[in-house]
């Protein structure tokens, strides 16, 4: 094993060098422990995710910094993970940017919103433009904590719902169980939305108190057997093209790290997102061919005109919150720049897929 983590460390040099960082020799530091709060209960955010980069840590650091990876509810309220790592009760955490919207908006930037980055747009944001940047100063500012995006997730299905939806004009009245940024966009365009916990996604949804749900991509919600209970599976998920990730670190506990591995702890979420980004879309493609072949859901794509609806609601939306939010506003204003950037790449490339 140790064999394999020297290996490992001097294939990711080059990708260090990005950081500034420079060939060193292994010293006999003693091991740091941290122990990282979550709010997944299980699944393949905590797999994929979290333990990812908990792997990829002590793989860079050659063991020199442990993470534990602790359970939603083991160190803390599972939607209070910032709060947890704010208070030093745990040292780190994974986090996702949504579950702090009520404390500000801006969230949405980074954790993915309905007029968002795809999941190859984040990326290229984060290490092309300013986003990673523009992160690490919104969390430290806002939220008193450091910042090191570590993941980046699928393109969700749009909802499993009871009735069928192709356009506009079926969302009306629909009442959906939803989060984050599409809870406020969504009722813009007829929508009735619900806020539940994940714990009682399936039931709401199995009992018919609310008409649909949306969750994740292919793999998240086969395992959730959503498929079996509601008759129609609608596509894409214009809703949420893709959010990232962060893992999160206590100031006090950072400042206690040594700044060679502070900068390999960027190394490993730069590798944790090249990680989740395969690992998703490998995860994804089976679980929908899977269901392709046997899930009794109809499976429907929706129509342009309901995209098209959904980025002008969004575009609406964000404009309402830049005019009384100044983080949010210089987020949304480099982001959409960027993406605007990004436009020649369809004129050049193929989309995955595209064939």
């Amino acid at each position: 094993m140790q064999s394999l983590r020297t290996t490992a460390s001097a294939a990711l040099l080059t990708l260090g060098m990005g950081l500034g960082l420079a060939p060193h020799a292994a010293s006999a530091q003693e091991t740091i422990e941290l122990n990282m709060t979550t709010p997944w209960a299980g699944g393949h955010w905590l797999e994929i995710g979290a333990k990812k980069y908990a792997e990829a840590v002590e793989t860079v650091t050659d063991g020199r910094v442990k993470i534990n990876v602790y359970p939603a509810g083991a160190l803390g309220q599972a939607l209070k993970v910032t709060e947890t790592v704010q208070m030093g009760i745990a040292d780190m955490g994974h986090a996702w940017g949504g579950y702090d919207w009520s404390v500000d908006r801006t969230s949405a930037m980074f954790g993915g919103w309905p007029g968002g980055p795809t999941p190859e747009e984040y990326m290229m944001w984060l290490y092309n433009g300013n986003g990673m940047d523009l992160w690490k100063e919104w969390r430290a500012d806002v939220f008193d904590v450091v910042a090191i995006p570590c993941g980046v997730t699928e393109t969700e299905i749009f909802m499993h719902a009871h009735k069928p939806v192709r356009t506009v004009e079926d969302l009306k009245g629909l009442k959906l169980r939803t989060s984050s940024a599409w809870a406020e966009i969504a009722p813009k365009l007829g929508v009735s939305t619900v806020i539940l916990p994940g714990s009682e996604v399936f039931s709401a949804l199995e009992r018919k108190v609310v008409d649909a749900i949306e969750w994740g991509g292919p793999g998240g919600n086969m395992q959730e057997g959503f498929d079996k209970i509601a008759p129609y599976m609608m596509m894409p998920g214009v809703h949420s093209r893709a959010a990232v990730h962060d893992c999160i670190y206590n100031k006090d506990v950072w400042e206690r790290i040594p700044e060679k591995d502070q900068k390999l702890l960027e190394v490993a979420g730069k590798l944790t997102m090249l990680e989740t980004y395969l690992g998703y879309a490998k995860m994804d493609l089976a679980a929908y061919e899977t269901m392709k072949k046997d899930s009794p859901a109809e499976m429907i794509q929706i129509d342009e005109s309901l995209v098209k609806a959904v980025n002008e609601a969004s575009r609406e939306w964000a404009e309402e919150q830049s005019a009384s939010n100044e983080w949010f506003k210089r987020v949304y204003e480099d982001q959409a720049s960027f993406l605007g950037s990004l436009s020649g790449l369809s004129e050049f490339r193929f989309a995955p897929g595209s064939r």
